[in-house]
C-alpha cells in the first residue's frame, strides 16, 4: 500500500518567476502553481508561459507539481491545459468544476494536451451546483484521470453569501458531502484556504477542524503555513504505535482467520486492521520524503 501524502498544498502565483523559484525550496507536499486567480486577465498568457517554461526546467524534487489553470468556459482555459502539458507536471487543477461531464471534457483535453495516463486531475469545488452534483462528479473518477477534490469556500462564500465565521458553521453540509463523495470513489479530499496570514493560533485550529471532517490536507496561500499544517495532516506518534501493534496482533498465528481480537485490551475488528495499515502506509510516504 502506497499513500502520497497531500497534506500541504500551497498555491504559487504563477505571473511571479520569484515565487516559482522559491517553492523548490520549500516543505509543501503538492505546489499549486496558479494561473486563475492570482493572475490579471492581461497577464495571462504570459504567466503561462512561465509556469511551463518552470515545470519543463523541473528542480521541484519530491515535491508534487499542480497547475492550476483557467476554466474551460474562458479564453485562456483550453490553451493552459495545451501548453502545460507539454511541460509535464503532475498534473492540473480545475475550478469552477460542476458536473462529471465536465470532468470527462477536462480528461479529453488532458489526453489531447500529451499527458500521461497517470497524470493527476484535480478539481475545484466551490460553486453551490457543485455542491448539489458531488456525487456525479464523483463518479467520473472512474475511467478518468480524477484524484481529488479542492474545497473553494471563498468562491462558495461569495456564490451562497453565508457566512462562514470562525468555525466555519455555515459550510459544515458542504464540507461533510464532499468528503463523504470524494471518499466513495477512492479521491483525496483538500481543505480550503485560510485567509488570514497572521492568525497563526486561528490556522491551526482550522487545520485541526479539517483533519476532524476526515480531510487529507489543506491549501495554504503562504508558506509560514506549511509547517503546522504538514504536523497537523500527519499521523502521531500515538496513532503509528497504536497502528503498528493492531498489524501485528493480527499477524499472528493464533489470530489468523479472526475478525475481532483484543489489543491492549480495546476490542479491535477488520476494519481496524485496515485503516491501522492506512495509517502506517500514510507515515511511510512521509518519512519517504526525507531521506
Amino acid at each position: 500500500m502506497t499513500t502520497r501524502p497531500r497534506r500541504s498544498c500551497l498555491y504559487m502565483p504563477g505571473a511571479n518567476a520569484k515565487a516559482l523559484e522559491k517553492a523548490k525550496t520549500l516543505a509543501a507536499d503538492v505546489l499549486l502553481l496558479d494561473l486563475e486567480d492570482s493572475v490579471a486577465p492581461e497577464a495571462k498568457e504570459a504567466a503561462r508561459d512561465q509556469v511551463a517554461a518552470a515545470v519543463k526546467t523541473g528542480g521541484y524534487g519530491r515535491r508534487e507539481v499542480i497547475v492550476r489553470g483557467n476554466a474551460l468556459a474562458t479564453p485562456w482555459g483550453r490553451a493552459d491545459i495545451a501548453a502545460v502539458g507539454a511541460a509535464g507536471p503532475d498534473g492540473v487543477l480545475a475550478p469552477k468544476v460542476e458536473s462529471g461531464a465536465e470532468v470527462r471534457e477536462l480528461d479529453q483535453a488532458m489526453s489531447a494536451a500529451g499527458f500521461a495516463e497517470n497524470a493527476s486531475l484535480w478539481v475545484m469545488i466551490e460553486t453551490p451546483r457543485a455542491i448539489l452534483n458531488l456525487p456525479d462528479i464523483a463518479a467520473a473518477a472512474k475511467g478518468t484521470r480524477l484524484s481529488a477534490f479542492v474545497m473553494g469556500l471563498n468562491d462558495l462564500a461569495k456564490e451562497t453569501r453565508a457566512r462562514a465565521g470562525a468555525r466555519r458553521d455555515a459550510f459544515f453540509v458542504p464540507m461533510s458531502l464532499a468528503v463523504a463523495a470524494a471518499r466513495s470513489e477512492g479521491i483525496t479530499v483538500i481543505d480550503g484556504v485560510y485567509n488570514d496570514i497572521a492568525d497563526s493560533a486561528g490556522f491551526e485550529t482550522e487545520c485541526r477542524q479539517g483533519l476532524e471532517f476526515g480531510f487529507d490536507g489543506k491549501t495554504l496561500i503562504h508558506p509560514s503555513q506549511i509547517e503546522a499544517c504538514n504536523a497537523t495532516f500527519a499521523p502521531t506518534e500515538d496513532e503509528v504505535s497504536r497502528a503498528r501493534a493492531v498489524i501485528a496482533a493480527f499477524a499472528l498465528p493464533e489470530n489468523a482467520g479472526k475478525g475481532v481480537i483484543k489489543v491492549d485490551g480495546r476490542m479491535t475488528e477488520l476494519l481496524h486492521l485496515e485503516e491501522a495499515k492506512r495509517v502506517v502506509a500514510v507515515m511511510e510516504a512521509i518519512e519517504s520524503l526525507k531521506a
